[in-house]
């Protein structure tokens, strides 16, 4: 919402009311009107002011998309594929029942059946449709939008929803902006505008007015949904929520249809492939029986309910429902999918470019070593809490107190029981804050005995801060950043109260320590100062000729659980690649204890080396099989990194947490960004977030992820081979001449919906196997149904129809009956065409066991591992003792009662898919075990 003149905003000014409905209108008034235009102050609004514009002009939020109503969504439900031929079948079903002399009224019970599939599983989609909708906004919900705003003059964290106009916003590189906002202060700031104006370059900002121009380049606004790239500054704000100029493009992005995942369109293609072999078989039968004698419309009413009967009826619910099990139970481990298509491309994960701090480490950082004129001075105490002491203090206080001014964050003390002291703002600088702390240091004084009259932030470039200080009549340059970069812009030294210049020697005995500091995995970083003249400086001025005052070693311990999901991975075929700004030294240090280092010597290259290796010259260097660190890298360097990677063909997952790593992010197969300390920016940009910020939930979301795309594998061959076992029986009765059918469309379908769909979803929920990550990574490129699972449904449906087809005729031919004196209401047949339906239910059951494990044995996952398949499969059996003894179901289907040899005949024959599959499996074991311990 955009405010109105001052004295509709809440606060009146001395200046008269500005109009600032507009944005061009507060573009063209200098910073300190603004203020007063928009009715507030440097110190920001009151909680007064907040609660009363809150209510004025609602929540900072954008226009939620119109979500389909109920009844839409249920009748999109009736636009899939299958259920277009299904209803098409129904109608000409009906229609032939309509002109059938006499009605058979198995006829009409077919049409019914069919129509009942259709309602079952635009059901069962609408149910998941919803839950899924439900599923989204919860996990959405877990990663809130913040901004820091300065309200009543105290720098708080707030809801991004909470924003009112009015507002004072304070930016910082790597933020997202959450509102149109008025730039009062800017310190070298730069946003990027891609999302409004598809120029991706940063433009810089500045607070002063612009009077001409389009108001989306005006340079003293930031607006809703972009990202500051660069430098520090503060805003108001003027305008949120849908009166945003973002909002105006997100009502219309939000109608734009979304776009399919490439899973989607290959399950697409199966479809119109299976409904075309679905239609080529039924034509067939029809071709077939035509000679035979039948008349014309039994014989389309049969080729019609056979062609049915092969359509997986369920198939897109248990995809769906498979890939929804798969999404919560990554939520489960602290990882957010936001896109199904991230839980596909897990599966085939071959690279991992991780960054180092707070991935594989805990990202609390504390300073253990300072060092000044060569003499160490060790730190006691962990994190963030400023509880321990400084070896020495006195000679390294001045130091510290540098350090502690030249910092962006804030220390933010426990609130409440069960909470730590925490880190407002970059980590680095919570560990000098705390260290100043230890040493003794008021830093609150200091701030006020030197208050801060301007800054240039860190960058990526210069790897160096700077700020300057007032000290009474003069003015304080405080510096830090990388030793190399620092040590290069200084003249003098001052240690312990002595100040000269900086030797040769010197150099060299700072560069010794800092190399010594970095072996032992701590990160490094120079302190120095120099006085100035004026209170703003130009930047070279600020970071030259500087007095250096030593150095400070920090750790960040690595996490207990990555080095475990470092060693699973290895074995998954997975290469991990580190990926830092840190000093090489450090780098190695932690890669080394988290395992992803093992040999002496390791391939470590810096941004340096990479910029002077051309497109060929990195392929090459990446296509060798050595352990590989990145350090002293740039967020640039990661996008060449990931791009050349991808040129190989590897499937690539980059983790990262800054803004500028949101165009790696989002150009990996798989962004994944930190959901604790990452920005927004890299969040919007990344399709997975870790909610830890942990390396070992990557490893867990990719083990899942392998679980989902095998468990999408394993209903395929279970549904698949189930048609083929019900096909099989009536090919071999067709065209021996059986003038009836093994097994009516009825009892197929009731054997698609009773013994298919509730196993397939219970396989969809299936838990990855014990070596899941003990296999390569599949190949991008390989289809679902590769020739593995053409082969294996072949398999166990060939073993299937054999088997059914051997109980049926045993039966027929035991009772001494020829075939051409059977009819459909003899007692033979009928009990012969419930052994039909019932093997196949049975063998179903058996087969739902086998197809868990690609190559595992059973046993060694245990047959009771998943009582919803044992649930679903004792349903199925159920119901077809219902259908075989219940008298009204009998004469639905055809059935007759079956006694006790006949169920244990069926039981065995049922077991044979199973016990083949078994001897499959370990057949394959034998010849992996062979492969691995042959010579090389």
């Amino acid at each position: 919402m955009r405010a109105g003149t001052a004295s509709s905003a809440g606060g009146a000014g001395a200046a008269a009311p500005v109009d600032t409905s507009e944005p061009s209108r507060v573009r063209e008034i200098t910073a300190a009107s603004v203020f007063t235009a928009l009715g507030t102050s440097r110190r920001g609004l009151t909680p007064a002011q907040v609660g009363e514009r809150l209510q004025r002009y609602g929540a900072n939020e954008l226009p939620r998309a119109r979500r389909r109503g109920v009844w839409r969504q249920l009748g999109a439900q009736f636009t899939d594929l299958f259920a277009v031929v299904l209803l098409v079948a129904s109608a000409i079903t009906f229609l032939a029942y309509g002109l059938q002399q006499p009605r058979d009224p198995g006829t009409l019970q077919l049409a019914v059946a069919i129509l009942g599939v259709v309602m079952l599983n635009a059901a069962i989609g609408f149910a998941q449709e919803y839950s899924a909708e439900r599923t989204a906004q919860a996990l959405e919900a877990m990663v809130p939008h913040t901004c820091r705003v300065l309200r009543d003059g105290v720098r708080l964290e707030v809801p991004a929803r909470e924003l009112v106009p009015g507002d004072v916003v304070v930016l910082d590189a790597g933020d997202a902006v959450s509102a149109d906002c008025r730039v009062v202060e800017a310190h070298e700031l730069a946003v990027n505008n891609a999302s409004l104006t598809g120029e991706s370059n940063a433009v810089a900002r500045s607070a002063d007015a612009v009077t001409d121009g389009p108001a989306l380049e005006a340079r003293n606004c930031v607006f809703m949904g972009t990202d500051v790239v660069a430098g520090a500054g503060s805003a108001v704000v003027f305008a949120t929520g849908a009166e945003t100029e973002f909002g105006r493009i997100h009502r219309l992005a939000a109608a734009a249809p979304r776009q399919r995942t490439p899973l989607q369109r290959e399950v697409a293609v199966m479809a119109r492939r299976v409904a075309g072999a679905a239609l080529a078989i039924g034509a067939l039968m029809f071709v077939v029986r035509l000679p035979t004698g039948e008349s014309l419309v039994p014989s389309f009413v049969f080729a019609l309910g056979v062609m049915v009967a092969l359509v997986p009826e369920g198939l897109p619910a248990t995809l769906s429902v498979s890939l929804a099990i798969g999404v919560r139970r990554m939520a489960r481990r602290r990882a957010l999918i936001k896109r199904l298509l991230a839980v596909e491309a897990l599966g085939s994960t071959t690279v991992v470019c991780t960054d180092k701090t707070g991935t594989l480490t805990q990202a609390e950082m504390t300073v253990t070593r300072v060092w000044a004129g060569g003499t160490a001075h060790p730190v006691t105490g962990v994190g963030y809490a400023p509880h321990g002491e400084v070896a020495d203090a006195a000679g390294v206080r001045e130091l510290l107190r540098v350090a502690g001014l030249c910092c962006d964050a804030r220390l933010v003390p426990p609130g409440g029981p069960g909470e730590h002291w925490r880190v407002l703002g970059d980590t680095t600088e919570g560990a000098l804050l705390v260290v100043a702390a230890k040493a003794g240091l008021d830093l609150g004084a200091q701030e006020r005995a030197t208050p801060r009259v301007t800054e240039f932030p860190f960058d990526s470039d210069r790897k160096l801060m700077s700020t300057v200080h007032r000290a009474g009549a003069s003015y304080q340059a405080c510096v830090k950043g990388a030793p190399a970069e620092l040590l290069a812009r200084c003249v003098d030294v001052e240690w312990e109260g002595r100040r000269g210049p900086l030797t040769e020697r010197d150099r060299a005995s700072v560069v010794t320590a800092g190399d010594a500091l970095a072996s032992q995995g701590l990160r490094v970083l120079a302190v120095a100062r120099r006085e100035v003249a004026v209170p703003v400086p130009a930047q070279e001025e600020a970071e030259s000729g500087l007095t250096l005052l030593g150095l400070v070693g920090m750790l960040d311990p690595p996490r207990p659980e990555v080095t475990d999901a470092v060693a699973a991975c290895r074995r998954a075929g997975i290469r991990i690649v580190m990926v830092t700004g840190d000093h090489p030294l450090t780098g190695e240090a932690v890669a080394r204890r988290v395992g992803i280092v093992r040999r002496p010597d390791p391939v470590v290259v810096t941004g340096a080396r990479l910029d002077s290796l051309d497109d060929a010259a990195l392929d090459t260097l990446l296509a060798e099989p050595s352990e590989l660190l990145l350090c002293r890298v740039s967020p640039e360097h990661k996008m060449r990194v990931v791009t050349a990677f991808q040129r190989r063909g590897e499937v690539v997952a980059v983790t990262g947490d800054g803004a500028n790593d949101a165009p790696a992010l989002k150009h990996a197969d798989i962004g994944v960004a930190m959901g604790a300390s990452g920005t927004d920016v890299a969040r919007e940009a990344a399709s997975m977030v870790l909610l830890d910020d942990s390396f070992a939930s990557i490893a867990a979301a990719v083990r899942l992820g392998r679980a989902v795309y095998r468990n999408i594998r394993k209903f395929l061959v279970y549904v698949f081979s189930s048609n083929i076992g019900e096909l099989g029986p009536i090919l071999v009765a067709t065209f021996a001449g059986f003038p009836l059918v093994p097994i009516s469309a009825v009892q197929i379908l009731a054997i698609d919906l009773g013994s298919d769909v509730m196993p397939a979803l219970a396989l969809g929920a299936e838990r990855p196997e014990p070596d899941v990550m003990d296999r390569p990574p599949r190949s991008r490129r390989e289809p679902l149904f590769s020739a593995a699972v053409v082969g294996r449904i072949l398999f166990l449906g060939g073993i299937q129809a054999l088997c059914v087809c051997a109980v049926f005729f045993w039966h027929i031919r035991s009772s001494g009956i020829p075939f051409d004196d059977l009819t459909e209401d003899n007692p033979v047949y009928r009990e012969a065409v419930t052994l039909a339906q019932a093997g196949i239910v049975i063998s179903q059951f058996f087969i739902s066991f086998a197809v868990r494990t690609d190559r595992q044995s059973l046993l060694a996952v245990g047959p009771l591992s998943n009582p919803a398949l044992l649930a679903a499969g004792g349903f199925g059996v159920a119901l077809m003792a219902a259908i075989s003894y219940l008298p009204p179901l009998q004469s639905v289907f055809n059935t007759a009662p079956l006694d006790a040899a006949d169920w244990a005949v069926l039981v065995a024959l049922g077991t044979l898919p199973l016990l083949a599959d078994e001897a499959r499996k370990a057949w394959l074991r034998g010849r992996a075990g062979h492969r691995k311990g042959a010579p090389r």
